[in-house]
Order: structure tokens, then sequence, then C-alpha cells
């Protein structure tokens, strides 16, 4: 069973104020107005403790965010004491609001474990019986009203709606709970399977960015003497020398996922550079893309910078500029801009724009809908800015094409 203790000091002390007001506007009905021969200060006495306690109880509830079961017991064992007063005071047994003892059982049943439930009925078991051994019987009532049995049945009728209305107030704030509960676990069981592939997927890049490391370093000393030989007249010359910048830049990312995995912190630097790295470095994989950029990026601000974000920004790149290529364009929009605490960038495509019925919702693992897609990422756009505590979302464009936003703290950026 969920432990639900912390909410059930608060719903204490909401249904113990309705029992301060109950218990008042009783006394009130009683005395002044049916005129039953009671002492009142005792009853007051009792009405006023309560209210002080509740006071109390509630400014605590407010401070802890999970008390303990023995707390709990505590509040309840004051609750009893009170209820046992006011039914000795006034019949005992004979009281038709005797079985209130019940409700405290019936509130923990549902919200804590059995040894509690066990000692909270013990303890409501007891006062049943202290009210029973020491009250004193009520007088018998003639009147305008009714002899006594007249009012144990009204009484019996006012502790019957009283008791409904506690247990339905309780069991829907306890549904409304366990409600949330459920939805907070259907959303981390969906990102730990998330998680769990794109980890193992980074055990896999960690092993590759290994292997790759060597033929690259090959090929990189074979292309520089490829240059040597290579008069700058020579057309072959233009085709090595961006067979060498591919080469380089590939170098770059296994580098970077490399000092991503030991922990290596990079020194700070101006964050409109980095992103115009990334950028530069994504231009020259795709050369053919007309890229329009806008956007302010502060810069004079210096960054530590997240490897992930220039993944997240080539991903987006590289969608787009495919989802325009499906309609013969060459074309994508970006805009980076950099305000006081936060990153926010918008992507657009000149594509054929949202499919009927597509989620906007991004990052479903490893499902991709290109013919030589490897489906993989969204899915770690997704986990970048969920890991970073941003936001991504997409929207069809004015004009046709798809938009697709984020948001990220820069505070998140910093190791």
């Amino acid at each position: 069973m969920s432990d639900l203790s912390p909410g059930l000091l608060r719903t204490l002390a909401v249904l113990r104020w309705f029992a301060v007001g109950g218990q008042a506007i009783t006394l009130i009905v009683v005395i002044h107005v049916l005129h039953v021969p009671l002492t009142p200060a005792p009853l007051w006495f009792a009405i006023a403790a309560l209210a002080l306690f509740n006071l109390w109880a509630s400014a605590r509830a407010r401070r802890v965010p999970s008390p303990s079961s023995l707390e709990i017991l505590g509040h309840l064992s004051v609750d009893v004491a009170i209820l046992t007063w006011l039914i000795v005071c006034t019949g005992g047994v004979m009281n038709p609001f005797g079985s209130l003892f019940l409700l405290p059982i019936a509130v923990v049943a549902v919200a804590q474990p059995p040894l509690w439930v066990g000692l909270t009925a013990t303890l409501c078991g007891f006062g049943y019986g202290i009210s029973t051994l020491l009250a004193k019987p009520l007088p018998h009532i003639h009147g305008a009203f009714g002899d006594l049995f007249n009012l144990h049945l009204w009484g019996m009728a006012a502790n019957f709606v009283i008791s409904a209305s506690v247990v339905l107030c309780f069991v829907t704030r306890l549904a409304q709970t366990l409600r949330r509960r459920e939805q907070e676990i259907a959303r981390l069981r969906e990102q730990f399977v998330r998680q769990e592939g794109i980890v193992a997927l980074a055990t896999h890049a960690a092993s590759m960015a290994h292997e790759l490391n060597t033929p690259l370093g090959t090929l990189t000393l074979l292309l520089e003497n490829q240059l040597d030989t290579l008069s700058a007249s020579d057309p072959k010359r233009t085709e090595a020398e961006l067979m060498s910048a591919l080469v380089n830049a590939c170098r770059d990312h296994v580098r970077e996922l490399a000092a991503q995995a030991s922990g290596e912190a990079s020194a700070p630097e101006p964050l409109n550079l980095i992103l115009d790295r990334v950028i530069e470095r994504w231009q020259l994989l795709r050369p053919e893309i007309r890229l329009s950029r806008t956007g302010d990026l502060n810069p004079g601000r210096l960054q530590h910078f997240d490897p992930a974000i220039g993944h997240l920004l080539q991903v987006l790149l590289n969608n787009a500029a495919d989802a325009s290529a499906e309609n013969d364009l060459q074309r994508v929009d970006l805009e980076l801009a950099a305000e006081a605490d936060e990153l926010r960038g918008v992507v657009r495509d000149y594509g054929p724009g949202l499919a009927p019925g597509t989620p906007r919702v991004l990052g479903s693992l490893f499902n991709s809908t290109k013919a030589d897609g490897l489906g993989v990422g969204l899915a770690l756009s997704h986990a970048t800015v969920e890991r970073l505590g941003g936001e991504l979302s997409m929207r069809a464009a004015n004009g046709g094409g798809v938009a697709v936003s984020f948001r990220l703290p820069l505070l998140s950026f910093a190791r």
C-alpha cells in the first residue's frame, strides 16, 4: 500500500475544523434550543482546546511534508481524547454521536500500515470504553421537541450525515491522490524505459568512439599526405580539402564523446562562439542547405557547454533539412536567443508538414519515419532536453512545414 502520510496531516486538520464548528453548533442547539440540562463549561473547554490544538496542527502540517506514523497517531490521540471527554459529559454510549469513534479508524485504515491501524483501533476502543464506564446518563426530556428517544433518533440521523460527509470527503481526496501518484508512476516508468534504451546506446557509442579513433587518425594522415602532393591549381585538391574537413569533423565528434564519458570539463567560452562553431560544423556537413538564422545570443556571456546541446541542435537541423528536401527545397530557418536565464530556439523546415494524428510529443524511442533513419535522433534530443530541465515541442508552421521549439535553462549548462 502506498504511504499517504504527506497529505494525511493536512486532511486531518481540515476535518478537525469541521469537527470544532459542528460541535459548537450542536452544543448551542442542545443547551439553548432544546434546553437539555448539561453543564456547558467542560464542553466549551474541550471544544476550545481542540481549536487551539488545530491551530498548531495546521501550521505543523504545512511545515512537515512527510510526517511519521507515530506523529499521526499522536494527533489522532488528541482527537480521541477530546471526543471521549465530550461523550462522557453528554451521556456516554447513550449519546447518538458515540459511533464517531469509528471515523479515526476509517481514516487511518486507508492511509497507514496495518500496525498503526491496529493501534488507532485500540485507542478508539479505549476511548469508547471510558465513555461507557464514566458517563452519566442523560435526563429524560419532555416538551415541544419530544422525549429523549426522539432526540436520540434525530441525533442518529445527524451522526449519519456527519459520518457520511467525512468519509466521502476523505475518500474523494484519497482517490485524487492515488490518481496523481499513478500518473507520476506511469510517467517515471516511461522515462525509465526510454533512459534504459539510451544508456545502452550510449555504452555502445562510447565503445565505438574508441574503435573509430584509430582509423580516423589514419585517414587524417593519408589525406594530409595527399594534400602535400597536390598543387593549389589541381582540381582534385578541393575534393581532398573537403574530405579532410569532414574527417576532422568526425574526429572532433569522437573526441567530444570521449571527453564527456570521462567527465572532463571544458573551459567556459562565450555562448555565441560555441553555438556558432556547432552551426558551422553542421553547414560543413550539409553545404547544400541555405540556413536563415535570427536571434541574439548575448556575445559577452561565458558558459560551460554540454556537448549534448550541440547534438540536439544538429539533430533538429538535420531533420528539418531532410523534411525540406521532401518538397525539393533546400532551406531551413533557425532562431536562437539567450535571455537572462534560458536559451530558446526554433528550427523550422519547409517540408510537407504534420500528418493528421501526428503527436506533438517528441522522443518516441527508436521510431523513425525515414527510409534510412535509425530513429534515435529525436529520442536523444528529448532525453537531452529532459535531463537539462527544458521543454521540446513541435507545431505546424505558418505557410507550411513544421517548427520545433526548445527551451533550456542556461544554469543547466554549468557543470
